[in-house]
């Protein structure tokens, strides 16, 4: 059964703006959808362990932290960022998440942005080329991630492949 928004009742569709807990979605059982896991860590997979916080605060599984956004970019190499990538989903499927929200994969527009260092570039060829090998790498390791893009500070995520994520298994999970 594939599910839409279109079928979603008011309060289900408002139900899935806010998680069961900090990193995790809500499931709505009744339609099939299951829960999913998110990780902010800008540099890395963040895992946190329990109920989790925003500020990273509490104990997180062990991952590798990466050179920033801004730093690979220097390298002027997508073959770099297609080797994060793949090391980035192999990392997410072995603890568990279903969605990558950074590195950002947007482009610089204001040096006063506090958070330019997780984005590549303010050049939109350099940003482009190292965002696909980025996402290259994480598909490389038959997980496609939702990709995190970022308008000023606000994260939306934006569904690759084009298919609802709930009619697929959970990244790294049998069915």
């Amino acid at each position: 059964m594939t599910t839409t928004a279109s079928d979603l009742t008011l309060l289900e569709a408002a139900a899935l703006l806010s998680g069961s807990s900090e990193w995790d979605s809500r499931a709505l059982p009744a339609r099939e959808l299951p829960s999913f896991v998110l990780s902010d860590g800008p540099h890395g997979v963040r895992r946190q362990l329990g109920s989790g916080d925003h500020l990273g605060i509490a104990a997180s599984e062990p991952a590798t932290c990466f050179p920033t956004a801004a730093t690979v970019a220097n390298s002027w190499d997508p073959e770099l960022a297609e080797q994060m990538g793949a090391a980035l989903g192999q990392e997410a499927l072995a603890l568990g998440v279903d969605v990558l929200l950074g590195p950002g994969m947007n482009i610089k527009r204001s040096p006063l942005c506090g958070r330019n260092f997780e984005y590549y570039s303010e050049d939109p060829i350099l940003t482009g080329r190292m965002a696909a090998g980025l996402v290259r790498g994480i598909q490389s390791q038959g997980w496609p991630p939702p990709l995190s893009t970022s308008r000023s500070t606000a994260r939306s995520c934006a569904a690759w492949p084009p298919t609802p994520w709930w009619t697929r298994p959970p990244c790294g999970r049998s069915t």
